[in-house]
Formats: C-alpha cells, structure tokens, sequence
C-alpha cells in the first residue's frame, strides 16, 4: 500500500489528553441536539478540558447536524467507519473524501465491532487507516483481545497481529495516527481492566511502536465510567478514552473528561 500522499508531520500528540465519545448506533435529532446543549453549557462553566480534548463520533445521518452545532466550539467530532475505497459502486459506503467535506477530524477504524459483526480484517482495518490519512484526517485505530485470548495468555500475540499491517504502512503514517486499546471482554460488559492490567498492554503497545511514532496517543476503551476514569488516565502511558455508553450521559461525559 503505497503512503506517498502522507506527510511525516504529526496530526496529533500526547501532549492533551484525549477524550472520544463513540455513540455507536444510539441518537436523534432532538436527543443529539440537548447532549452537545449540556456538553458545551456545562465545559464552558467548569472548563474542565485545559489538559483534555473532547470529540464526539455521532452515526453518520447525524454527522452534518453535530457540525453545524460544534462549529467554532471547543469539542470536535469524527465518524465511527469508512470506506477503504475513495468513491465508485459500493452502495451504502461512505469514503474518507465525503467526510472531509463535512470538516471530520477523526476516524474509528477497526473497532472490535466491526471486527467482528462485519468480518473485518487487519489488513482491511489498515487499507481504512490509510484512507484516512490520505484525507488528512486522523484514524483511531482499535485493537484489542478477547477473553478466551486473554486466558490464553496471547495479548500480545493478538496486538501484534492486529498491528503488523498498520505499522507496515510506514513509520511516517504511524506518527499520524492514534492507538486505541479496547479489550473485547471488556466492552459494553460492564468491566474493566484494572489500570495495571490496560497499563501494561499500553506499555507493550507504546514499546512496539516505530522510533519516529513513540508518542502518538494511545487511549483505552471498555467500560470507562467516571469511578474509574481517574485511576485509568493516571498511567503512564494512557493518554486518554475512547468511551462509549457513557458518552451518552454528558454528566458523565465530562465527568471523565475532568479525571
């Protein structure tokens, strides 16, 4: 896969945390409308974001709504998938060109739903990544194991796998990427890796990465809820969430975004 049309200039850093809501196939007009109402009401009151970024990745009907209401405002969005082709006869596609058009900054490619519930390879998973890139967008890509995995002790067999064909895109796309970490036992279950168990995944994910790429943002994703936001975001090498039910609640929301 050729990387020519990428540039070796970071898109982004560890230098903020990073704080993603994945709404998945959740909302409504009016129910998307009074989220980012509260959202943005409440983080201009308590500005809790100085070392935070918030973004939101609302279903693609919602995405030109969530713009116009985000405009000029201190929370970005991004869209859940893409396509990994630029345009041509793939019914119900959309490509990373169309959500450039609509100001998109970011992307989740891979995450363990897609995975899973749509057959998607790592290779694929990488041909979406680059799309991205090539838009000049930022691709959030998911990795992450299962239970069965995990008490196989193959963590990081599977991550290696799931990262090898990201990595073989270059080292200059790596350093435009983010990494986000979601174990699969741990999504939409209701538990969590403890902090020294995401922390150590983190740690082999950061270890692994290209020279160039060492400080790309890597986030951690599978229940994270206010309660243990905190003690996630304290390790060393988590630079943030990738969150999902919780990012339904904007209480909850920003109370991750504080930790």
């Amino acid at each position: 896969m050729s990387t020519t049309l990428i540039s070796a200039a970071p898109l982004t850093s560890r230098s903020r945390l990073l704080v993603m809501g994945n709404w998945k196939m959740n909302g409504s007009l009016a129910a998307n409308e009074s989220l980012l109402a509260d959202l943005l009401t409440a983080a201009q009151r308590i500005k809790p974001i100085e070392r935070a970024e918030l973004a939101v990745c609302p279903p693609f009907p919602y995405l030109s709504s969530v713009a116009k209401q985000l405009a000029n405002q201190s929370i970005g969005w991004g869209a859940q998938d893409v396509s990994a082709h630029e345009k041509g006869a793939f019914t119900g596609e959309v490509s990373a060109p169309m959500l450039l058009e609509f100001g998109c900054r970011w992307v989740i490619v891979g995450h363990s739903e897609r995975r899973a519930l749509h057959a998607e390879s790592d290779e694929l998973v990488a041909q979406k990544a680059l799309a991205v890139l090539k838009s000049a967008m930022t691709p959030v890509v998911c990795v992450g194991e299962s239970l069965q995995e995990r008490d196989a002790d193959q963590v990081e067999q599977v991550i290696e796998r799931q990262l090898a064909p990201i990595f073989a895109l270059g080292e200059a796309a790596v350093a435009r990427m983010v990494i986000a970490y979601e174990p699969v036992w741990a999504i939409g279950t209701g538990r969590t890796a403890t902090p020294e168990q995401a922390q150590a995944v983190h740690a082999f994910i950061r270890q692994s990465l290209p020279s160039g790429a060492k400080d790309i943002p890597l986030l951690y994703g599978g229940s994270v809820k206010p309660d243990n936001a905190s003690a996630l975001f304290a390790m060393a090498d988590i630079d943030g969430g990738l969150i999902g039910g919780a990012a339904l609640v904007a209480a909850d929301f920003l109370a991750i975004a504080r930790a």
